[in-house]
């Protein structure tokens, strides 16, 4: 296995040095591991291993990394195998000038440092050390000089009402990224959590405040920056400010390794969650959600999840690198994750290996419309990723466009199965056409008054003409898009057609139905449950309410294929990707308050479509 199948495809790789440090901030995560300091062996060996894994760049974290002796050496090291140098810092070190100039001569390209107030009185309350001035001159030291330079603000209930005088402090350093972080209940901020820990809606609002107050001086000064960002609130308490969010991700770190880890772990935010409630909100994909701590305290309460904004369908898995392995044979023993590469610097969503004969190509999805877990359920739990081999921005013909990968047999017996982002394989099977049949199957038995809500470019056509001019169909077909109707009245002089979306769809007060059909359009509807329950009413006795619509979906594309799918003006028109389990619990309390039962239901899955099905039948006396 050549060196080149091993990288992990640029990025940043954060190692903790050791938990030592010259601060005693009070909600210092490591506190109580202070104690615990890596070897310089062990650090020299995870700089090397980064090389090897193809990242661009080694940053240092602790704990305080620039209390160590060897933090020149580090640099150095990293510089000599072809990677730029980072620190995670309070700054106390690089107040000195000629420590700066020695990393800038050894590649430092990258500095995310904390100073949480704008004050002396503030930012030393904060870390309980005399650091505001060091901190302050490693600023002055490093502002100006081309690096990516952030400060990061912890937020507490010591420094809340206090954000716009940092705003005021750094306002001389234009290209400095001004962060606004949440606290963390994790160490000091666990201990002390009652003394520190502010509701989030007020640190939402404090932070809005900052940022538009920091733009506003911005503008009155005619500078370029500083830039102002936040990290850890929930997107739906800052309206107007939900692309600001900025985490390790927006950072391009790839992985991070631990004191002790025998090797690197893909960044996550499994110190975070997401409430049952934010299930379906527009922003779920690059919202932090809050942090577990904060959530098992004080709840959801304080969340607004957004609903009525569209978001995409798929994301891409772009093509990184095409490796000749010799990849032969069925056992696990024989896999590159197994052989050399690691099966843990890997995310286990993000990252797809595809295994063709002896080759493996490696991709990588950065999509921030989806969440790791998302990606992850996408990918493993419903098994909906697919090789794109059309040359379209967007596929519009999945049976010809798109060909399914499946977790290969190599796999099956893998010790490691349940944790590695796993090899796929093409499954040559049209599984599109196959699934669909038993929607053909449900339109072909179709008697009496036909309601198609979002009945979109007509995919049934060849179906319901006959059906229609036969008289065994009456057909109405809605649907919000002006030109689709008008297409469809040229094409169908047989079928009623409005434009209208559900929601606001009138019909005459006695108008009833023997089916309604919601194809593919279940997601496209901002308030499924309000549509079936003005619905649901005009069936008649034993007719029938038949949903079908696809979940989310990954598509590994090449390089240019990816950029020309990122680059279309493709609009969103998906509310939600709702599995069958979302619809039935949205439908469910609408469909029995109306006396409906389940008639047969599709799920999603491994070696299945992403299309699934849900039927009820309204009894028949």
């Amino acid at each position: 296995m050549g060196e080149s199948s091993q990288r992990v495809s640029s990025g940043k790789a954060l190692i903790k040095v050791g938990y030592a440090c010259n601060e005693h901030c009070s909600f210092c995560h490591t506190l109580e591991v202070r104690h615990i300091q890596g070897s310089t062996a062990e650090v020299d060996a995870k700089i090397r291993r980064a090389a090897e894994l193809g990242h661009e760049m080694v940053v240092l974290s602790g704990g305080e990394p620039t209390i160590r002796p060897e933090l020149v050496h580090w640099a150095g090291l990293t510089a000599s195998l072809g990677m730029d140098f980072g620190l995670v810092t309070n700054g106390q070190m690089l107040a000195y000038e000629h420590v700066v100039e020695e990393l800038l001569e050894r590649r430092l390209r990258y500095v995310y440092l904390s100073l949480h107030g704008g004050t002396r009185k503030i930012h030393n309350l904060m870390v309980r050390s005399d650091a505001f001035d060091a901190a302050f001159k490693a600023v002055e030291n490093l502002a100006g000089r081309g690096l990516d330079f952030s400060v990061n603000c912890v937020i507490t209930r010591h420094n809340l009402e206090h954000l716009t005088g940092l705003v005021d402090a750094l306002m001389p350093f234009p290209d400095l990224t001004v962060k606004f972080s949440m606290v963390e209940p994790k160490g000091g901020g666990d201990k002390l959590f009652a003394h520190l820990m502010p509701r989030i809606e007020d640190v939402a609002e404090k932070v809005i405040a900052a940022i538009e107050y920091g733009e506003e001086q911005v503008r009155w000064q005619g500078q370029t920056g500083p830039r102002f960002t936040h990290g850890a609130i929930p997107l739906c308490l800052l309206p107007g400010y939900e692309d600001r969010y900025d985490d390790l991700k927006t950072h391009a770190y790839r992985t991070m390794i631990e004191v002790g880890e025998p090797d690197y772990f893909p960044v996550d935010d499994l110190n975070k969650t997401q409430d049952p409630l934010c299930r379906g909100c527009s922003l779920s994909g690059p919202c932090p959600g809050l942090y577990t701590g904060y959530h098992e305290v004080f709840g959801p309460a304080e969340l607004r999840p957004i609903r009525d904004r569209p978001r995409s369908n798929s994301f891409n898995y772009e093509l990184q690198h095409m490796v000749e392995l010799g990849f032969v044979g069925e056992e696990a023993e024989g896999c590159p994750l197994r052989r050399g590469m690691g099966v843990t610097p890997w995310d286990y969503g993000r990252d797809l290996f595809v295994r063709n004969g002896t080759r493996v190509a490696r991709y990588r999805a950065e999509s921030r419309d989806f969440s790791d877990q998302e990606i992850a359920a996408v990918k493993h739990g419903l098994g909906q990723v697919y090789v794109d081999v059309s040359k379209k921005a967007a596929p519009d013909d999945f049976a010809r466009d798109l060909i399914q990968l499946v977790r290969s047999r190599v796999c099956a017996s893998c010790p490691e199965r349940e944790r590695c982002t796993g090899m796929f394989e093409p499954l040559l099977e049209d599984v599109f056409t196959r699934d669909d049949a038993e929607v053909r199957e449900v339109i072909a038995g179709l008697r009496g008054d036909v309601l198609d809500l979002g009945c979109g470019e007509g995919p049934y056509a060849a179906l319901l003409a006959p059906l229609a001019r036969a008289g065994t169909i009456r057909y109405l077909g809605v649907d919000p898009h002006a030109q689709a109707i008008a297409d469809l009245r040229q094409r169908w002089p047989w079928a009623e057609l409005l434009e209208a979306d559900g929601e606001t769809l009138e019909l005459a007060p006695d108008r009833r139905f023997d089916h309604v059909l919601i194809l593919r359009a279940w997601n496209h509807l901002r308030d499924p449950a309000a549509v079936l329950a003005r619905l649901i009413p005009r069936l008649r006795p034993g007719g029938s309410l038949t949903l079908v619509d696809n979940v989310a979906f990954g598509l590994a594309r090449g390089r240019a294929q990816t950029h020309r799918g990122e680059r279309s003006r493709a609009i969103f028109e998906h509310y939600r990707n709702d599995t069958l389990a979302d619809a039935e619990r949205i439908a469910g309390p609408v469909v029995e308050a109306l006396g409906m039962r389940a008639l047969s239901r599709r799920e999603v899955g491994p070696e299945r479509s992403n299309q699934w099905l849900l039927r009820y039948e309204l009894p028949a006396g």
